[in-house]
């Protein structure tokens, strides 16, 4: 018994098989076997189908949060450092500041 090669399906095919099995109107396996996949295929992207219809509706879930802008404060973070850099090197050549710290 050889087995037949593996298919790639469109987004477009699966969704509409999937609305197809959802609607009720054929039972899973004639939907199956008109479309020429497994059962247990069409079983799952009917479930897939409906675990995603809150994120597609934009219902449900967590609202997403903006991506926060860290340009500034690490630019003001660099600038400190430059100047604690510069007043560490000001103080070394005074002698004020000890070579320990």
């Amino acid at each position: 018994m050889s087995r037949r090669p593996r298919r790639d399906r469109a987004a477009a095919f699966k969704a509409t098989v999937a609305l197809e099995a959802l609607k009720g109107e054929k039972t899973v396996a004639e939907t199956a076997q008109r479309h020429d996949v497994h059962r247990n295929q069409v079983t799952e992207w009917r479930r897939q189908l409906l675990e995603r219809a809150a994120e597609v509706s934009g219902a449900g879930g967590t609202p997403a949060t903006p991506p926060l802008d860290l340009k500034a404060p690490r630019a003001k973070i660099g600038q400190q450092a430059l100047e604690i850099d510069s007043l560490a090197g000001a103080l070394n050549k005074a002698g004020l500041l000890s070579a320990g710290k």
